[in-house]
Order: structure tokens, then sequence, then C-alpha cells
């Protein structure tokens, strides 16, 4: 029985792409760029991974850059992309991940402008506000796919619409909806767009970004030699090959991934009913992005996790690269809820190999929580569900 409900923060690795990272490490060691024999036979394997990543997205193998993950790709994105165009202003929004704004507080602290684009109660991208933010200077957007703490999906297409209106670029972070939803409607809208491989079950330390070659840009170190100079370091060959055998099973299996995260998903909110009066799903929808945003009435949101770690449960309380800090997400207060509502925040992140059982597991967890709270509120009955 799996009792991980966190996989939006990291998955375990697949076992082929394990196996693929041991063959790797201890076949293909050399350094790509060396030019004796060991060192080729490496850049052969990693341009192999290069074909077979830009296949399975359906790009050309010439804008694809390895890298060490999600958080490096937007980097080298944001930074290569604004300062390519000719003009001084970025627009994102407080959904993105702390990366991206991470990236942008360092474009403002060197002069340049950065607009934030409000969202609807729905979670998404209100596309008259972003045209209303869009000015002759704007060079990029920058707007996530799928959100990483309440699982919602922005509009790609109709922010292109807008974007090519005005001529800016457009990137998207791409790491909480590769391997979960359709990409390849959406990726002709991009300019450039980031993965991750320990999300898609790959090892950790492994990524991509991808930067359409007709875009011309400089990269963020100069004078690197790996990865066509678009990033420094020694590439981590073992790591891309797990993460392109992860990328393509879940590529190749995600209809029947999809398929059966939507009936997990279906059960954890049937069988959340018994509680629905204590708690509020974020932004609620069926889809198949395995996130489940959800505020427990009158708890704090860490209480809750730590008293389900007691238990044996692991979540979250929203992405672990900015809620550390005892904060929450900042997309909660953009979609209209208050600060105590947002302290009350758990996310629940589900898995394609999880079961019925484990689903109803995790929601028998929330209802003893739940009923133990009541009972330290002093309150005379224990609710009817509690067992």
């Amino acid at each position: 029985m799996s009792n991980y409900f966190d996989y939006a923060a990291t998955c375990p690795i697949d076992e082929e792409a394990l196996e693929a990272y041991i063959k790797a490490a201890r076949e293909f060691y050399g350094n790509t760029s060396s030019l004796h024999d060991t060192g080729t036979k490496a850049e052969v394997l990693l341009s192999h991974c290069r074909q077979t990543l830009a296949d399975l997205l359906e790009v050309n193998k010439e804008g694809v850059y390895f890298t060490s993950g999600g958080t490096e790709s937007n980097l080298l994105a944001i930074e290569g992309l604004m300062k390519a165009g000719k003009g001084n202003h970025m627009i994102t929004s407080d959904a993105e991940h702390s990366s991206v704004k991470n990236s942008a507080k360092r474009l403002q602290a060197e002069g340049y402008e950065v607009s934030l684009v409000p969202l609807s109660k729905e979670g998404t991208i209100d596309v008259n506000e972003l045209e209303k933010l869009m000015r002759e200077d704007t060079v990029l957007v920058s707007i996530q796919h799928v959100n990483g703490d309440i699982g919602t999906i922005q509009p790609i297409k109709r922010i292109r619409e807008v974007c090519d209106k005005w001529g800016a670029l457009l990137h998207s972070d791409c790491v909480q909806s590769f391997g979960k939803v359709e990409l390849n409607s959406i990726i002709p809208c991009l300019d450039s767009f980031s993965l991750s491989s320990h999300k898609v079950y790959g090892p950790k330390g492994a990524g991509a970004l991808y930067i359409n070659p007709s875009v011309s840009f400089q990269p963020f170190l100069p004078n690197g030699t790996h990865e066509a100079g678009v990033r420094a370091g020694t590439v981590n060959t073992p790591g891309i090959a797990a993460f392109t055998t992860a990328a393509a099973k879940s590529i190749r299996e995600l209809h029947k991934r999809q398929s059966k995260i939507e009936s997990l998903k279906r059960e954890f909110l049937t069988a959340l009913n018994d509680i629905r009066n204590h708690v509020t799903v974020v932004c609620e929808s069926v889809n198949s992005v395995p996130i489940i945003g959800i505020c427990m009435h009158g708890l704090e949101g860490q209480w809750v996790m730590l008293e389900a770690n007691r238990r044996g449960y692991a979540f979250s309380t929203g992405s672990a690269c900015q809620t550390g800090r005892g904060g929450f997400p900042s997309i909660l207060t953009a979609v209209g809820l208050n600060e105590e509502e947002a302290k009350s925040f758990i996310r629940l992140s589900f898995s394609h190999d999880q079961t019925s059982e484990d689903i109803l597991g995790i929601v028998d967890c929330l209802k003893e929580i739940v009923a133990e709270y009541a009972v330290l509120s002093s309150q005379i009955e224990k609710p009817a569900f509690y067992k």
C-alpha cells in the first residue's frame, strides 16, 4: 500500500530508467566533449537521447538542450530570451514556480521591468488583463502550463495569440505537465519550454530546455563548451539516458496513465464527501493532472501535514521550492483566498501506480485528523464519520 502522496514534489525512479542509468554509468562514462573513443561513445548516446526526446516532443533536435532540471532550464530560457530582445519588459504571473519568480527578480535588479498578470478565481490567466499589460517593449511572456500547487491548466493557445499581436516571445514551464497531459498541441505555440526528469519517474539532476532554433539568443554564461554553449558543466550522461527512458515510457503510456489518474481523483473526491463541510477543494476539476489542492477549515496546513506524517502519510503544503519557510503558495491569494484560508492549504498529488485502497487510506487519514481536531476543540460528540 502506498502512503506517498507528494508526486508533484518528486517521483521514485522507474525501474527501466534506473537500469538505463546504471548501464550508462558503467559503459558510457566518458566526457561527451572528449575527443577519444570513450568520449565519442558517450557523445553518441547523448545524441541519441537528444533525438529521442525531440521525436517525443515533435521538435527540432537542434533546439533541445539538456540541463540539471527545471530550475536551470527556466533560468537559462528567461535570461537568454529577455536579453535577445530589444525591449525591457517581461510579463509573468504569481502562479509561477519560484525559479521563474527569482529569475524575474534578478532581471528587475538589472533594470528590466516585470509585470504580473492576474489570475481568475479558477486559477487561470486572465487573457484580457494580459492584453492590457502588453507593450511595444514587451520581450517575453513566461506562463507555466500546469500549476504545481492546485493543478490548473493555462490557456497557452490564447496566450500565444496575444503574444503574436505584440511580437513577444512565449516561454512555458512545462515541468508539471510533461508526461501528465498532452503537450504536442501547445508546443508549436511556444518559443521555449522547460522539462524535469524526476517529475516523470526519472532521476534527479537532469532536465531539458527547448528553445526554438529560429530564436537567436546569448547563453547565460559565455564561452561554454557543453550543450552548444548554452550551459556550462560536464553533461550528466547517465541521468540524461535515464530521463529519456522515463520520458519515452511516460509518453508511450500517457493515455493509460491519464485514465488512471482521472479515476483516482474521482474516487478521492467521492470519498471526501463525508467531510466536505470541513474542507474546500481549490479549483476543483477532474482532469489528468495528478494534483488536488485542499483547504482544511480551521486547521493549519502544516499541522495537518505533520499529523498525517505521524500516521505514515506523506503530502505537502505546496511546492517544496517555496513553502519550506512557513509560508504558503502565492497562487492561493492570487485566486482570491485570504491569508487564513491559504494557511490551511495542503496539496495531494497522485501516481498512476496507486490503487483504490491507497485513496481510501489517505481519505481515512484526513477524516481522523479532522475528528481529532474536533475532539481537541472540546466538541461533545465526535463527527459521525469518526472510526
